[in-house]
């Protein structure tokens, strides 16, 4: 049962409305899960794209239960900028992004440095680069390539890591970390 606040309003329709308000842009899976239980019963994310100029610090989770417009406001966040198409981000990835942010212990926002892609854009990458997987699991809007100035690839790597949650790599030349809700494994230096 909720507690009424001055107005009518209860304490979750006072928190969802709060986290439904995008300021800027903006995670449970498993082992992921557990790392966020000490969080309480708010999990947050916050992010922001040197693609786009756009920030977001988001509620997206309150007392077991997911926002759905927080959700929406993350999968327009983390669209493919290059062809603005957008897909639902799975929420295991954004579990798995928040659990290790809180982990670093950083007030920092992510940088985004690549959410989902289209088809059209992995493709162009995949011919650029060798790193790139022709089944990508940005494809899915399963992973994120993220970045922080204040914690080395090495740092963040561990982090996500220390969550048992699914794949974590070390670009440590280009300065990112892969997380993704897929098989737990790790690659990269």
């Amino acid at each position: 049962m909720t507690k009424s606040t001055a107005g009518g309003l209860t304490r979750r329709g006072l928190l969802g409305a709060f986290g439904a308000t995008l300021v800027t842009a903006a995670p449970t899976y498993a082992n992921a899960a557990g790392f966020l239980r000490g969080a309480g019963d708010i999990r947050r994310l916050k992010m922001y794209s040197g693609r786009t100029g756009e920030k977001i610090d988001m509620i997206y989770w309150i007392e077991g239960e997911y926002i759905s417009e927080s959700l929406k406001q993350i999968n327009y966040f983390m669209r493919d900028w290059r062809t603005n198409d957008v897909t639902s981000i799975d929420p295991r990835t954004i579990d798995i992004m928040t659990a290790a942010h809180n982990l670093l212990d950083s007030d920092e926002p992510y940088m985004l440095i690549s959410g989902y892609r289209s088809p059209k854009t992995n493709a162009m990458l995949r011919a650029r680069s060798s790193g790139v997987a022709k089944n990508s699991r940005h494809l899915l809007g399963e992973a994120a390539d993220l970045h922080l100035k204040s914690r080395s690839v090495n740092q963040i790597a561990r982090a996500a890591s220390a969550c048992k949650a699914g794949g974590v790599g070390r670009y440590t030349s280009s300065s990112f970390v892969h997380m993704d809700c897929g098989p737990v494994r790790t690659w990269g230096s």
